[in-house]
């Protein structure tokens, strides 16, 4: 089976020549393989169309995409239209249980949540369907009386949506008042304690920072009274505490409810969810959702790139993770020493920091709790700060990628980067920086026009591109998928070990840290008031100190080697705590 489909915002029919049509072979025989519809769009015959590809390389605007798709499947559960996307399978909900969705972003996961929340009926492949019909499809399994249920009005949705940082575009007003108004079971008290929220319920949404729209964003799903509830990544911006703190709540809603979960955090997914979906395919093309499998089973075949009861191949390779934590380089040279400082904020928040030293062509993983003062840490490091103990004589030049990233230039991904990067147009960052970080696709698009992950992928390759010594990546994980991530920290694993420089990478995700760290710094401290930067330290000794403060353990999954989360007070759990080995084997 193979589909033909056209990006009709990209398709630009009076700015080309109709080099699809020109140069399609079935077209030059006389049949109409490509026509133009009434909007002047090309509209592709999937009946004749050959699968020769000559369109998709002729399209100046990058707008076709001709996809074999594997011989398992048949009928698409929904297709937005002729040359449209194509979504194949839908997750089931459970009542008592939260079921985890894995998988790239833009490949039908939001589809799916509006076909189960009933605000988008499946039209299996064909012009329109009805209520009906879908249930006569799905008649005899368990999404029949889920959808019956939904369509009798039975069931209530409550649904948290992805980029929580466009919330401020929708509601105007206090946090407060957003939330009374999702408060359909006065519940407001509970929630606002159950994830501290008390300090901004007086503040206008618009000057929330992403970490508390994020809270705000959860605690609105979960207070309304509702039969299912959908979490589209609640981790982003939020540190390890305020994750775990949310996975506890989610497991509480889930006791009277169904829960799907769409997260790309794999530890905090291992901890909540009860099965995986896993959705492969193409992004923008198609889609599809597979089966539920067992959590541990459907991430070890996510990371491993192959689907054994599907016998699909998703990746060519697999995600590699250490076994052992990186030896410390002493023979490396020591390009920077920074004496233990001193930095207060107006008697509201003061920094300590030990002395420490950033050594040639490493990476440094920094963790600890959002407000401990690693963004202070770094400016400081950066000469944007000034501390008030301790001289800081350094001649290093730093680059520096901020937690929250903003679109205001109305200029394309092309300009802004070759105007950056001396090195833009060299086979180099063909190979190094942008093929793994999906750029290609967006460098005629407006930097205002890109989604949250897309322009994460931009801002990376911004930092890196700048001339610097120390390039500083603050929470560079956020809003991307598991496969960006591996791609992110390969990328900057590279090009530090390439050109001989020193990242700095400040993120939540234990994940990204275990790849892509030599060594850490951990942070500790009271949110908001004080905060404590450790010298950099070895990854055993720096990733025990850290999860001795969570008070949780992980593990090493005997088949991929990727972290775990041990579940509390298991065996496991209190002989590691006991052994004082909360992560790795401390030196």
């Amino acid at each position: 089976m193979r589909i033909a489909v056209l990006n009709k915002d990209k398709c630009q029919p009076r700015q080309c020549s109709k080099e699809c049509y020109k140069y399609c072979p079935r077209v030059r025989t006389g049949d109409e393989t490509i026509v133009f519809g009434e909007d002047s769009k090309a509209v592709i015959s999937e009946e004749l169309c050959i699968g020769c590809g000559i369109c998709v390389k002729k399209c100046q605007f990058d707008a076709i995409m001709i996809i074999g798709l594997p011989e398992s499947l048949d009928k698409p559960t929904h297709r937005y239209g002729e040359n449209g996307f194509a979504l194949f399978g839908l997750p089931v909900p459970q009542k008592g249980k939260i079921t985890g969705i894995l998988g790239p972003n833009g490949i039908g996961k939001s589809t799916a949540i509006q076909i189960l929340s009933g605000s988008l009926i499946p039209n299996f492949g064909k012009a329109e369907s009805n209520q009906e019909e879908v249930l006569e499809y799905y008649a005899g399994t368990a999404l029949y009386d889920y959808f019956e249920s939904v369509y009798e009005k039975e069931i209530k949705v409550s649904q948290k949506p992805q980029y929580v940082d466009l919330i401020p575009k929708v509601f105007k007003g206090k946090t407060k008042d957003l939330l009374k108004q999702a408060d359909s079971g006065n519940r407001l008290d509970y929630f606002v304690e159950r994830l501290e929220l008390e300090n901004i319920l007086e503040r206008n949404i618009e000057n929330l920072s992403g970490g508390e729209l994020q809270k705000v964003a959860v605690a609105a799903c979960a207070i309304k009274e509702s039969d299912f509830y959908f979490f589209d990544e609640v981790s982003s911006y939020l540190d390890i505490y305020q994750r775990i703190n949310i996975a506890k709540l989610i497991r509480e809603i889930s006791e009277d409810s169904a829960v799907i979960v769409i997260e790309h955090d794999l530890a905090l997914l291992d901890m909540l969810a009860d099965s995986v979906h896993i959705s492969y395919g193409t992004p923008g093309g198609y889609g599809v959702i597979t089966l539920p499998k067992s959590v541990r089973n459907g991430i070890n075949q996510y990371i491993n790139g192959f689907l054994p009861e599907e016998n699909m191949r998703i990746r060519e390779s697999a995600i590699k993770f250490e076994e052992h934590p990186p030896r410390d380089g002493i023979d490396i040279r020591t390009i920077f020493e920074y004496p233990a400082f001193e930095k207060t904020f107006t008697d509201v928040f003061s920094l300590k920091a030990q002395e420490g030293g950033i050594k040639e062509g490493e990476v440094l993983g920094i963790v600890g709790p959002n407000g401990t003062g690693k963004s202070t840490f770094v400016k400081v490091l950066a000469g944007a700060i000034k501390p008030d103990t301790g001289e800081l004589e350094t001649k290093v030049k730093v680059s520096y990628k901020p937690q929250y990233i903003k679109a205001d230039e109305q200029v394309s991904v092309r300009t802004l980067l070759s105007g950056i990067d001396t090195m833009f147009n060299t086979s180099y960052y063909a190979s190094e920086i942008a093929k793994p970080l999906g750029l290609e696709k967006l460098y005629d698009r407006m930097i205002t026009d890109l989604s949250g992950g897309e322009l994460q992928r931009v801002a990376i390759a911004a930092c890196l591109g700048q001339n610097a010594d120390i390039y500083i990546l603050d929470e560079p994980s956020a809003h991307l998928d598991v496969e960006q991530r591996a791609n992110v920290t390969k990328v900057i694993g590279r090009f530090a070990e390439a050109n001989s420089k020193t990242a700095m990478v400040v993120d939540h995700d234990l994940y990204v840290i275990d790849m892509i760290s030599q060594r850490l710094i951990v942070f500790e401290g009271e949110p908001s008031k004080t905060g404590f930067a450790n010298s950099p330290t070895d990854m055993g000794t720096g990733m025990n100190k850290f999860l001795e403060n969570l008070d949780i353990t992980f593990r090493r999954d005997e088949e991929t080697k990727r972290p775990r989360v041990n579940n509390y007070m298991s065996r496991l759990d209190r002989e590691q705590k006991e052994s004082g080995n909360y992560y790795y084997t401390a030196k």
